[in-house]
């Protein structure tokens, strides 16, 4: 039987059926009903597993719902966090970098990693090659910077994400665009440069904006959150048969 997969976000769901390690298609979503769109993924065909990362907070009742639409519920939001225990994670860590974590350990077993996960916010997550969590730090993203700019300042322009940018802008406009994007840059590098041994791991919805943007060897995984909840789910289906 299949399991499905569920990360919430700050800003969209993304979801997708999986067998094993074998994700299926990838369905998004963004809007308020978010329970009411996942209740339609599960219409015609109910998952042994369903694993959940969410960002926001997961009610009581809205776990029962979500219970009565499989066989096993695995919820992961910032109040729940017997995965990170059951993975010898911090509890701090958020769902989503938790499954980044989980994921990376899987795919580069034996080597050390930044993670570096492009989003509303930018994480950094640290691992050592025997698969123990360092640490990680967290600052804003790419959009958030335009937007703080914009909101924070009285005159200055909302910008988004520029297709090129100069080495030193000739406008206002030119100027947000190079400071936010060659700001970003210069805190990979700073990373880089503290790790040269770590393997650089790439994901979020901003991710292939930067690596073509970087010299260094890069691994863009773009839904390294979904392939995470993929393992716990073999995992918790492995317990549960």
């Amino acid at each position: 039987m299949a399991n499905l997969l569920i990360e919430i976000g700050n800003t969209a769901l993304k979801a997708s059926w999986s067998e094993g390690m074998t994700l299926g298609k990838i369905f998004r979503y963004q809007g308020e009903k978010m329970l009411e769109y996942v209740h339609s993924l599960v219409r015609d065909s109910r998952p042994e597993v369903m694993v959940i990362s969410s960002s926001i907070a997961i009610t009581d009742k809205e776990e029962a719902y979500l219970s009565s639409m499989c066989g096993h519920l695995v919820l992961m939001d910032p109040g729940r966090t017997s995965v990170q225990k059951a993975f010898s994670l911090p509890e701090y860590l958020s769902p989503d970098r938790t499954a980044s974590v989980i994921a990376t350990r899987f795919l580069f077993k034996g080597r050390g990693c930044l993670i570096f996960d492009f989003g509303t916010m930018i994480s950094v997550d640290i691992i050592e090659p025997d698969g123990e969590y360092v640490g990680g730090n967290i600052s804003l993203g790419l959009r958030t910077r335009f937007k703080a700019v914009n909101r924070y300042s009285r005159n200055l322009p909302l910008v988004d994400n520029p297709d090129t940018i100069m080495q030193a802008g000739t406008s206002v406009r030119s100027s947000i665009e190079s400071g936010v994007v060659s700001g970003i840059m210069f805190e990979i590098q700073g990373y880089v440069s503290l790790f040269p041994e770590k393997q650089i791991v790439f994901t979020g919805g901003d991710s292939l904006y930067f690596v073509k943007r970087m010299k260094n060897s890069i691994f863009a995984v773009c839904n390294l959150v979904l392939m995470g909840l993929a393992l716990i789910s073999k995992e918790y289906a492995e317990k549960i048969n």
